[in-house]
């Protein structure tokens, strides 16, 4: 599961979920510290989501243990 970069907080599940569907990154919820989805190690995975409806269902169950945070914001390239 995924922690926050400055306080080592474990994000619950849904905290994750909110934060994939957010371009501008959530606080986190012990510390408030703005945290970003890193696509560091996880962008060819995240692109073959998109062309195999298995793999893309499996990361949509998986996102939540998979995801790491970041404590500035990424370029997806």
């Amino acid at each position: 599961m995924a922690r926050c970069t400055n306080c080592t907080y474990k994000w619950k599940a849904k905290d994750i979920w909110k934060l994939g569907l957010s371009k501008d990154g959530k606080p986190c919820p012990n510390c408030q510290a703005t945290q970003y989805v890193s696509f560091k190690d996880g962008g060819i995975l995240m692109g073959l989501g998109y062309l195999s409806g298995v793999v893309g269902l499996l990361l949509i169950v998986f996102f939540p243990f998979y995801i790491k945070l970041a404590d500035k914001q990424e370029s997806l390239l």
